[in-house]
């Protein structure tokens, strides 16, 4: 995930997400922040009542128009994820599917280790983000095809690196 947890942050009652740009993605900034702040809910980083950076913070940190937070804020209260509360912020109103967390602890150990072993490989970040795609695109592609359910397609682990 692009944006990233600061425990200070959230222990001071700060926004708990730190948004980040990637200005050689290709995707517009305001759905960067969109992207972000949807991964964060879908990973439970960010829940129902947290605020998200007020508009003039992310602007300082991030060095963007003040235009695009707004849009993007808007995009996600258009969502049904946060609303905008007049003079205090906008806040997280609702969640997205998410796994709990030892099943998410037990993945993430388990994609760290598949990391270590594309790694050794010889990919770099690059080209790790690529074959993951790729697997990615071709999993949900048979899923698809084949009428198979989340969870019931074969396992291919053996066939990547």
């Amino acid at each position: 995930m692009s944006g990233g947890l600061d425990g200070l942050t959230a222990a001071r009652g700060l926004s708990p997400i730190e948004f980040r740009l990637d200005s050689s993605s290709g995707v517009p900034t305001y759905l960067q922040l969109v992207q972000q702040v949807e991964q964060a809910l879908r990973l439970g980083y960010l829940t129902p009542g947290d605020q998200l950076p007020r508009v003039r913070d992310v602007v300082a940190s991030l060095a963007i128009n003040p235009n695009t937070v707004l849009k993007a804020y808007r995009e996600l209260e258009t969502k049904g994820l946060t609303a905008g509360r007049p003079g205090q912020g906008t806040f997280i109103e609702s969640t997205l599917s998410q796994v709990a967390l030892p099943e998410l602890t037990g993945l993430r150990r388990s994609l760290l280790g598949w990391l270590a072993r594309a790694e050794g490989a010889g990919l770099d970040a690059d080209g790790t983000e690529a074959l993951f795609a790729s697997v990615l695109r071709d999993f949900y592609d048979r899923r698809d095809s084949s009428g198979e359910h989340r969870g019931a397609a074969r396992d291919d682990s053996k066939d990547v690196a």
